[in-house]
């Protein structure tokens, strides 16, 4: 099976490609998408969108998984990675793809065994899973941590159903983190 893991953001977007045989990960390629920063939003979210449309089809993998978003104590910057988010969980839909997404703490823990590791132990430990790997950027390191993690659960979910390993974040409250931040931002946005 082969696997894309993105670690979607606004100006970087990391993304690495691995093969599962079994218990074996292979690396198969990696990167990070720049959007152009003097472009309007929608033109960088078109950035990203086409960029992991044009990996997809270079790659064919048969899966994604995407790294949940967090929300910080910005409400505009948290807005932008939702919105980064929502052009890179697209592309794959486009094309048919199973889409998972992973909490951060969850492929941290899955791939450094401690949920809060630093960026530091996440490369580390990227590189010892996948020798072959090298990587410029921490986003494509992150990218690839969060492939790895598919990987661990996509085998358990092909043996034990599909919610093994799934966020449990959406069957919380209608009004989590991700729409609390929206609509702090449109309230401030409106002056209120």
């Amino acid at each position: 099976m082969r696997l894309l893991g993105l670690d979607p953001g606004l100006r970087f977007t990391g993304w690495g490609v691995i093969d599962v045989d079994g218990n074996r990960l292979r690396h198969v390629a990696n990167g990070t998408l720049k959007s152009t920063a003097s472009l309007s939003i929608a033109e960088r979210l078109l950035e990203l969108h086409d960029g992991v449309l044009e990996i997809i089809e270079r790659h064919r993998p048969d899966e994604a998984a995407v790294e949940e978003t967090f929300v910080n104590k910005n409400p505009e910057s948290t807005l932008k990675l939702g919105l980064a988010r929502g052009a890179v969980l697209l592309a794959p839909a486009k094309k048919d793809m199973r889409v998972t997404e992973y909490a951060p703490n969850r492929v941290k823990k899955t791939v450094v065994g401690a949920g809060h590791a630093n960026k530091d132990q996440i490369q580390v430990m990227v590189t010892k899973l996948l020798p072959d790997a090298a990587f410029e950027t921490p986003d494509a390191a992150d990218a690839l941590a969060v492939a790895i993690c598919h990987a661990h659960f996509a085998q358990s979910r092909h043996a034990f159903g599909d919610a093994v390993g799934v966020s449990r974040i959406r069957k919380q409250s209608a009004t989590g983190g991700y729409e609390k931040a929206v609509q702090a931002a449109l309230r401030k946005e409106m002056g209120l």
